[in-house]
C-alpha cells in the first residue's frame, strides 16, 4: 500500500512539473495581430510592460519608455550614473531619473538644446531608427535600398544614411504597407516592440561600448605579449597585466642629457582599440614616466641603458589614470638596437680600412711605385682589422630617440581606464 501511495505521489509530481509555464496573457493583442510575436517576446523579457493585462499596441511610445526599454535590451539598466543632471524638466523625484541620465551618459536618446529632455514626448519613427543606427556597427550602407519604398522622398536628409543602414541590418518597421517607411509618423508601442525585438535578436551588430555586461576583448599589439585580454563594460576598460602597448616619445630624447628622477612623456600616436573595436585609450593620451636609472655607455662597446617607469596616463579630457608599465625587454630597459651597434662597427671597420689602405699605399710607394697594389692588398685588411678591434673596445652608444619614435611597454599591473565620452 505504501509503495502504491508513493508511486501515485511521484506521478503527481511529474505531472505537475510537466505543466509548461504559461506566457503572460495580453488582453488587447490577439494571436493574429501583426506584431503579436514581437510584443509577446518583449513582454516576456520584461523589456516593455503591461498596464494590467493591456499592452496598448496602438498608443504612442514616449521618449522615456523607449529609453527604459533600450536599456533593458542592452543590459544597461544597472549602469552606474557618473554624470550630473543638466535637464531642467527632470528632477530626482522622477521615477525614471536614473535611466534618463543613463541614456545621456551612453549617448542613446539625447536631450534638447534648450536643456530639457521632454521625457513624455512621443518618439518619431525616424528618431527611433536614428538611435538604432547610432548604436550599431558602422557600415558603408548603399542608399539605393531606399528606392524600393514609395515614400523615400519623405525621409529627412539627415535620416537617409540612418535608414539605409538599419534597412541593410534588418532592424526597421514597414507596416502596414511594406513599401512605406512613414519616417515622420509617431512610433507606436507595437512598432517599438518590433524594433526592440529585432535589435535584441541582433545584439552582435551593436557596438561593444553600448552593451552593459562585462565582456572579454583582446588587444593585438604583438604575439609575444604574455596577455592580450581587456575586460570591457560601459563604465571602464580594464587592461590586464601582461598586455603590451605601443607608445611614442613626445619629444626628442638623448640619454646623455638625462638622469635618474627625470620625467619623460610618451604619447599615443593612434587610438588604442581592441580587436573587437572598443576604444580603450584615445589618440593623444599622454603617458608620464619617471626615469629610475640612466646607465652611461661603457668601454668594450656596452651601450647606454635607460630605465623609465610609466606611472600614469593623462587622457585628452584631462582625466588621470593610474598606470604601471616598463619597456618590453628582458631587463625593462631602452637601449640602442643591434643595427645601430653594427653600424658603428661597420663605420669603424671602413674608417680603419681607409686609413690602412692609405698607409699601405704610402709605404709601398716610397721604395717602388710598382708595389702600390701590394700596399693596398696589405693595408686594407690590416687597417680594417684594426678598425674593427678599435670599435669593439671603445665605449658603446648613447640612447637616442626621435620625437614620435615608438617603443613597446608591458603592463605590470591591471589598468582601469574609464570610458571616454565621445
Amino acid at each position: 500500500m505504501k509503495k502504491f501511495i508513493s508511486a501515485i505521489m511521484a506521478m503527481s509530481l511529474l505531472a505537475f512539473n510537466a505543466i509548461p509555464a504559461l506566457a503572460v496573457s495580453i488582453s488587447d493583442v490577439s494571436s493574429t495581430y501583426w506584431a503579436s510575436k514581437e510584443i509577446n517576446a518583449v513582454v516576456d523579457a520584461n523589456v516593455l510592460t503591461l498596464t494590467g493585462s493591456r499592452f496598448n499596441p496602438e498608443a504612442n511610445i514616449s521618449r522615456v519608455d523607449f529609453v527604459n526599454a533600450l536599456l533593458k535590451v542592452l543590459s544597461d539598466e544597472n549602469l552606474n550614473v557618473s554624470i550630473a543632471n543638466k535637464f531642467s524638466d527632470v528632477s530626482k523625484d522622477n521615477a525614471n531619473y536614473d535611466n534618463i541620465l543613463r541614456s545621456q551618459q551612453l549617448g542613446l536618446v539625447y536631450g534638447y538644446p534648450d536643456g530639457t529632455f521632454k521625457p513624455y514626448n512621443p518618439v518619431l519613427r525616424s528618431e527611433a531608427q536614428s538611435v538604432i543606427s547610432h548604436i550599431t556597427k558602422d557600415m558603408d550602407a548603399d542608399k539605393t535600398v531606399l528606392n524600393q519604398f514609395k515614400d523615400a522622398a519623405s525621409i529627412p536628409a539627415w535620416a537617409k544614411n540612418v535608414y539605409a543602414k538599419t534597412i541593410n541590418y534588418g532592424i526597421y518597421v514597414n507596416y502596414p504597407d511594406s513599401r512605406e517607411l512613414r519616417p515622420n509618423d509617431r512610433l507606436s508601442r507595437a512598432e517599438a516592440a518590433v524594433l526592440l525585438a529585432r535589435l535584441k535578436d541582433k545584439l552582435d551588430l551593436v557596438k561593444a561600448q553600448y552593451l552593459g555586461a562585462t565582456r572579454v576583448e583582446h588587444l593585438n599589439v604583438t604575439k609575444k605579449a604574455p596577455n592580450n585580454e581587456v575586460k570591457v563594460n560601459n563604465i571602464e576598460s580594464v587592461i590586464a597585466q601582461g598586455n603590451v602597448l605601443v607608445v611614442a616619445f613626445d619629444e626628442k630624447f638623448k640619454s646623455e642629457d638625462h638622469k635618474a628622477g627625470d620625467i619623460v612623456t610618451f604619447v599615443a600616436n593612434e587610438d588604442i582599440c581592441t580587436e573587437e573595436g572598443t576604444l580603450v585609450i584615445p589618440k593623444g593620451s599622454k603617458f608620464i614616466a619617471k626615469l629610475n636609472e640612466v646607465k652611461d655607455p661603457k668601454w668594450f662597446n656596452k651601450n647606454a641603458r635607460v630605465y623609465p617607469q610609466l606611472c600614469k596616463i593623462v587622457l585628452p579630457n584631462g582625466k588621470e589614470v593610474a598606470f604601471n608599465a616598463k619597456p618590453f625587454s628582458k631587463d625593462y630597459s631602452l637601449k640602442e638596437g643591434p643595427w645601430m651597434t653594427t653600424g658603428k662597427l661597420v663605420l669603424c671597420t671602413l674608417t680603419g680600412g681607409a686609413v690602412g689602405t692609405g698607409a699601405g699605399v704610402g709605404f709601398a710607394f716610397i721604395p717602388s711605385p710598382a708595389k702600390v697594389g701590394t700596399g693596398v692588398a696589405i693595408g686594407l685588411p690590416v687597417g680594417a682589422a684594426v678598425g674593427l678591434a678599435t670599435g669593439l673596445v671603445t665605449k658603446g652608444l648613447n640612447y637616442h630617440a626621435k620625437a614620435g619614435e615608438e617603443v613597446y611597454v608591458i603592463l605590470l599591473d591591471d589598468a582601469a581606464v574609464t570610458k571616454v565620452q565621445q
